[in-house]
Parts: structure tokens; sequence; C-alpha cells
């Protein structure tokens, strides 16, 4: 993967469009619009305390040009300092200046959106205590309190008095305390502790740093009415005569308090359990006391991860996949033609009677009333509402299908009986005059540009003429099909279209295959900017099926390969793991990276399984049952809807479904599981089910000078060095037709020389049937039997002999080629 530039980030160019981008630049314009702003409101508020009275009579004059505020911001200051201090919240509405200024500062140089947010609502909550503060307890002066405070409180008083004011601000000064400033009662125990400490190492040191002159003698303890020497006393006087006997010249006061400390002292009266003894401190220890010892807390680790990912968003931001391409501009819809003209849909008034009168005729020759009728008219379709008399079975109108189309001379007939949630029975008419629906008006419609999707398709008009947008990565896949020059491959060309005009190359990659070679040749412009493909390989667009098959495995590797990323952060799909990587929680040193959604497109599947056969059905079996949660989404297409085409595993897993027209009504329930699509008229007609009720659509017309124009713009832009890589498959089969080195056999050699042996029988439709492969790998494995000397040369529609006898001599000359090569 290419390593990413650091190169400044450019706002991508969108379709042309009336919203406000915040670009950079108009982040800096805000941010200083901000900044300049709690400037411009510090000034006048505090000028407001000086000369509100005198510019009171001012205020209602504000259109008056002549007159002139005392306000140092003139009018504009005057009458924004009334509203916001005397009007509003007083005193506490300086705090709007600071909020104000950190926006801009917010906006100017992109600090983080939660913080800001956060300090707003701390901000509002302290403007509205200090309001209501200043108005219970200055309420004669105005100015600190506001009209707010003073309402608030009036308010408050009525219901809960004067002391309920005050318990509920004390509890928002409670809760200030705790949740801000972190106060818990055991800091505040912690603190007292620290009080007491000190003044204890105060006074000890106060003791030590007595003059020499001062009188250090304890007070004598007297235990007696009389004052008559304790035996404590006693037994001093006679320990200092000793020492003095002793040799001793003189005992200074140092070694009295030592002597003394080194007592225990017992006074009459008290239990020996009220002893307490004294400190044995040394002489050496004391004088020390005095070196104050630092303690250094080790604070504990907090986790790095979390500590290290929001570090890496304050400073650098969330990663941007768009970075490398940057500059990247999206296609503008001047690069579509509006076929279907501005005016939009034409309504023929004298068309709506006649159907009208030939559906209501029709309809009473079988005896059958109408209470109600109502036409909405589309751009293909109209669709007649009507509501039968009471009493009338639904299975009869059901049933004349094809006579009400008889009377209308029409095709494309479809009876909906009900329509679902309704009350009435709808019958589809086709117009004279169809409208075409263009690719220009889908793209510009505002249901499309503002959709919150994934991957958002527009895949035309309903029946009542809205643009219908829908979600890929919701389907989860799409099966396509339809007769031949029905529309399937303009929807597929719809299909990308709304792709490249909605997200970035950084965002989707498509894996386009296309058997018959022509049909997406147009895509090859953008193979750097959208396309991903195999290593090793020329073109990315695959037109030859054996490649496909390679290409299918390889997203079966990049399938498991994603789902461990998954497994690794702890996620459970793709959007919640790029949401994760944006936010730098994932190491890309531990092989995490951003996960573009991978479309893969097969313009006709039939083709494929013609020649593939189980070789392909069982990785698109794969990928349609567990890809979904890693964004690999498939759109199969194919103009033969059999069931030897469409397998139950296919239909199992691909729950969203588009019928063009067919031919038979076996068709119809083949793709849709219900009739309809042979109903259809053709050109675009089309029905889309997600696995509830079928919905008519008319396809967006893409032309192919469109689609041209458009890859030359996205292709003319900067690119990628090269297209998406998927990972490396190395094929079972071997690469040539008569190899005769046995490394390079194919994997499953052996077990079809069993099978020919056994049923003696060299063909490759045999292998086929047997090993479930497709045609060319058994064609591959009988040249390999054919050099090894298993089975004889081809001998035109005869099946080959088979050179070797039995399973016995089979083995023997297995045996003999090991042999022989070792």
């Amino acid at each position: 993967m290419a390593k990413k530039r650091n190169r400044k980030k450019a706002t991508s160019t969108q379709p042309k469009t009336s919203r406000f981008t915040f670009s950079k630049q108009n982040k800096i314009i805000l941010g200083s619009l901000g900044m300049l702003l709690s400037v411009a409101l510090c000034i006048a508020f505090v000028s407001f305390f000086f000369t509100w009275q005198q510019d009171q009579s001012l205020l209602s004059e504000f259109s008056d040009r002549n007159a002139q505020a005392e306000n140092w911001l003139n009018k504009f200051g005057a009458s924004v300092s009334y509203l916001f201090i005397y009007k509003g919240f007083g005193i506490a509405a300086f705090i709007f200046i600071y909020l104000f200024f950190l926006t801009g500062l917010h906006w100017f140089i992109g600090l983080d959106k939660k913080k800001l947010v956060n300090r707003w609502v701390w901000g509002l909550l302290a403007i509205l205590w200090f309001s209501v503060f200043f108005g219970f307890f200055a309420a004669k002066a105005p100015l600190l309190g506001g009209v707010v405070g003073y309402e608030i409180n009036d308010f408050l008083q009525d219901y809960i008095g004067k002391i309920g004011v005050i318990l509920l601000l004390l509890f928002g000064f409670i809760i200030f305390a705790v949740k801000k400033l972190k106060v818990t009662p055991e800091k505040i125990g912690t603190q007292f502790a620290g009080m007491r400490e000190g003044m204890r190492r105060d006074l000890n040191r106060m003791k030590r740093d007595n003059p020499a002159g001062e009188n250090t003698e304890e007070p004598v303890i007297r235990t007696t009415a009389n004052d008559s020497p304790s035996p404590f006393e006693v037994a001093l006087e006679n320990k200092e005569k000793e020492n003095t006997g002793s040799g001793y010249s003189r005992i200074d006061k140092t070694s009295d308090v030592d002597i003394e400390n080194s007592f225990e002292i017992k006074i009459a009266g008290q239990d020996e359990d009220e002893i307490r003894p004294t400190s044995h401190t040394s002489a050496k220890e004391e004088k020390h006391d005095d070196i104050r010892m630092e303690i250094k807390k080790i604070e504990e680790e907090k986790e790095e991860t979390d500590i290290l990912s929001d570090k890496l968003v304050q400073d650098f931001g969330e990663f941007d996949p768009k970075l490398e391409l940057g500059n990247y501009q999206f296609p503008p819809l001047d690069l579509l033609v509006d076929h279907g003209g501005q005016s939009g849909i034409t309504i023929n008034q004298e068309e709506l009677e006649e159907n009208k009168n030939s559906i209501v005729e029709t309809l009473k020759q079988y005896k059958i009333d109408i209470s109600q009728i109502k036409a909405t008219i589309g751009p293909t379709v109209t669709l007649y509402e009507i509501v039968p008399a009471a009493g009338v079975r639904i299975s009869k109108i059901k049933n004349l299908e094809d006579d009400i189309a008889l009377s209308l001379a029409a095709l494309g007939i479809r009876i909906i009986a009900p329509i679902p949630g309704k009350g009435t029975i709808g019958i589809e008419v086709p117009n004279k005059n169809p409208t075409t629906v263009s690719m220009r008006s889908v793209i510009a419609s505002t249901r499309f540009h503002n959709a919150e999707m994934e991957l958002p398709i527009a895949l035309g008009k309903n029946i009542s003429n809205e643009t219908f947008v829908v979600d890929l990565a919701k389907m989860p896949h799409l099966l396509m099909a339809g007769a031949t020059g029905q529309g399937k491959s303009v929807g597929l060309n719809a299909i990308l279209t709304s792709l490249l005009y909605k997200k970035h190359p950084a965002e989707v990659k498509f894996v386009l295959v296309d058997p018959k070679k022509v049909e997406l040749t147009l895509f090859n412009k953008i193979e750097r900017h959208y396309l991903a493909k195999l290593p090793d390989t020329e073109e990315a667009i695959i037109t030859d099926n054996n490649k496909v098959i390679n290409t299918l495995n390889s997203l079966c590797i990049e399938m498991d390969n994603r789902y461990e990323l998954l497994k690794d952060a702890m996620v459970r799909n793709i959007k919640e793991y790029n949401t994760k990587f944006k936010a730098r929680k994932l190491n890309p040193n531990n092989g995490h990276k951003f996960l573009p959604y991978i479309v893969l497109v097969v313009d006709e599947f039939a083709d494929l399984i013609m020649t593939a056969g189980k070789e392909v059905e069982t990785p698109i079996a794969r990928l349609a049952q567990l890809a979904r949660a890693i964004g690999i989404h498939l759109i199969i297409a194919t103009q033969r809807p059999s069931v030897n085409v469409i397998t139950g595993i296919i239909k199992a897993n691909f729950p969203a479904r588009i019928a063009f027209r067919v031919t038979s009504k076996i068709d119809s329930r083949t793709i849709l599981d219900s009739q309809g699509a042979d109903q259809l008229i053709g050109r675009g007609d089309m029905l889309y089910t997600q696995g509830n009720d079928l919905v008519r659509l008319q396809c967006a017309f893409v032309d192919t000078p469109e689609v041209s124009k458009i890859t030359d713009f996205i292709g003319s832009q900067k690119a990628y060095p090269d297209a998406h890589l998927l990972p490396e498959y190395v094929g079972e089969e071997s690469g040539t037709g008569l190899d005769v080195d046995p490394g390079e056999r194919d994997a499953l050699f052996k077990e079809a020389a069993e099978v020919i042996v056994i049923a003696q029988q060299g063909s490759a439709s045999l292998l086929q049937r047997k090993l479930k492969l497709g045609y060319n790998r058994a064609g591959r494995i009988i040249d390999q039997l054919e050099a090894a000397g298993i089975v004889g040369p081809f001998e035109g529609s005869k099946a080959r002999q088979v050179l070797i006898a039995d399973t016995y001599a089979l083995e023997q000359f297995f045996n003999n080629e090991q042999g022989n090569g070792a």
C-alpha cells in the first residue's frame, strides 16, 4: 500500500449546491468573528455599568441615526448590554464573553468539539446559577441578577420558599464542586490531616529554636495539696546527684530534656492503661529533625492506548483517508444530459379520461361496480386506484387482467390487488408518451443529495415521480435479471454513476467482471482511482473467465483477513472499525488500516456458470453469506434467470432483486418469486424488491457518452500510484496443458486418474460430473493425464482410451513415478 504523503487537506468539491461548506478558510473566518465578538461584548458590558442610566431613554430610538448613546459601542453596545445584563442574567452575562471567545478559538485553531460542548453546558448552568444567586441575595440591585434571576427567584419562592431556594443553590454548588473540582470527603479529610500535621511540626520547631537564656525546664508536676515533691521529682534529683559525683562537670539543658524524656510519667490516681509513654528520641535523631524530607508520590499508570489515541487526535485530528487525494473533485452535474427536458411529466387529460372510461366499462361488463377511482401519473406508467363497491371479490378483478389489457389496447397492464397499506386495487397502465428519466434529475434531487447512507444508489423514479434511493450496504447484495436489451447494462451504469457522484476514491473500490468485454470498458480510465485488481494483472476489468475464479477466491481471502482485523479491533462491522481507526485507536503497525468498501459487479453471471460452474458458484455463495459485515457487496446481472443459473443458494443470500422485462412468467417467478416482470414494457421499466413488496420503477437513463465524460473527468485528476491490490491467490490448476513434471500437476490429478480408471472412460465431462469442476479445468486435467500416459490422445467425438487397466496398476504407476523421482 502506498504511503500517505503529508499534504495539506483540501476540501473535495461536491456537485454544485447552495449548501455552505465549512472549509478551513471558513473556519478561520468564523473563529475570528467569534473572538472579535467576545471582545466587543466585553467592552459593551463593562461600559454599561457606568452609562446604563443615561442610555435608558435611547433604547427605543435605535433606528434614529442622530441619537448618540454613552456606551463605548454606542447604540449597539447599549442595546446588547441591556438585553444580556438587565433583561437577561445580570453580571453572570460576562460568562457569555468567555464562551464566545472559546468557540471562536475552537474554529480558529481546531480544538476538540467534545470539550467545547462540555464547557458550553457548564457555562450555561453557571450563568443560571449566578443569576439566581444574585437575584436572591441582591434583589434590590437589578444589574447583578437581571430580570431572569429575579423572575426565577420569585417563581421558586412561591413554591419552595426562601429556605428551599437556599438549599437548591447549595445543591447546585455541590454538583459543581463534585463534578468539576473533583471534591470528595476523602480529599477534605486528607487536607485537614495535613493542616494538623503542619501545626504539630511548627510547635516542635518553636521548642527547638528557643533562645539559650530562656528557661526550658518543664514545670514540676504536683499531685498533693501541700505541694510536696512527688516520687518522680525525688528520683530525678537523686539521679542528678549521682551524675555529678561520677565526674560529670555539668549537665546542660539538652541533657536534662533527654533524661526527662527517657522516663515515663505516672500521675497518682491513674491506671496503668492510661499511662502515655513519651517519645524515645535520641539527641542524634533530634539534631536532624529540622531537615525536611521530600516524599515523591508515584501515580499509577493509565492505559497507554487511550492516552496516546486522545493525544494524537488532539495534536493531528482524526485520521483522514481522503488526505492523499485531498484535491480530488467530484464530477459536476454538467457532465450529465437532461434527457427528459425541463418540462417534466406531461399530463394528457384525454388519455386519462379514455383509460378511465375503458376500465369502468370493462368492469361493468362483468357486473363489477366501482365507488371511486383515482389516477397517479408516473414517468412511464399511470396508476389507477379503484375502490370496488361493497361485496365485490378481489379475485374477480384480478382475473380480468387480460380483458382490461384488451380493452385498453396496451401492453404491460399490471393489477395490484390489493395495494399494500391501502384499501384500494391498483391498475398500472403504460403511458402512450412515456417520459425519459435522466440520470441528471435523480443525481440533482434533494433525496439523493441529502441521503445519509453508506453506499447510496439512485435507481430512478417510482410511479409517483419521486426519486428512489436505496443503500447498497443495507441490501446487502443485489441481483439483476432481464431479457436482452431491456436495460440491465444501463442499470449497472446508473448504479456505478451514483457511487461515483457520492463516494471518494478512498471510500469505495470496484471489482468489475465483464465477460462480454464491451460493457464496462469505459471504467478503465478510473483504474487508479476506484478499481481493484489482483497483483501482476495488466487490466483491472476482468474479461477472462479463468481470472474471474482467482479474483473471487482472492476476495474470499480479503474477507477472511478483514474479519481477523475486526476481531482484533473488537468491533462487529466495517463502519465501527473505520470509526475506531479514524479516532487513532488502532495501531497501523499491528496491520490495521482504513478499509474501503468493495463492490463486485458481474455483468453476465450465466456465462460464468456455463464455463466455470462450481468454481464460481462456491466463492460467490461464500461472499454473499459472510461478506456484508466487512464491506464487500455483490451486484450480479444476468439475462437468463433460470434455476441452474440463479440457484437456491444464490437466491437465499440476495434478498434485494431487480427484474427488468422477461419473456415468461417462469422467469419472473425465478427472479422475484412472483409474476409481474413478464408484464413490463421494457426500456428501463423494472420491478424492485428487498424481501417485501414489489415497487415499480423507471430506471434512470445514463448514456455511454455521459459515462465517458465522467470517467474522463475523474481520470484526468491526480490518482493513486496503482489500483487497489487484492490479496494474491495461487490457483489449484496447473498452468500448461501438457505438463510432464509431476510437481506442476493439478491438485486433483490423482483423484481424476482414479475416476477415469474406474470408469474406463477418458472424458472431460465425466470429471465435471464426478468432481464438480468447470469445463476448462477438467480439460486441462485430461491433457495432463494424456501427458502422463494414463489416457490416450484425442479421438474426436469418441471418449479417450484408458491405458491403465485397474486401480492396482494405477497405484503401481504412481509408485514407479515416485521411485524415479527419488
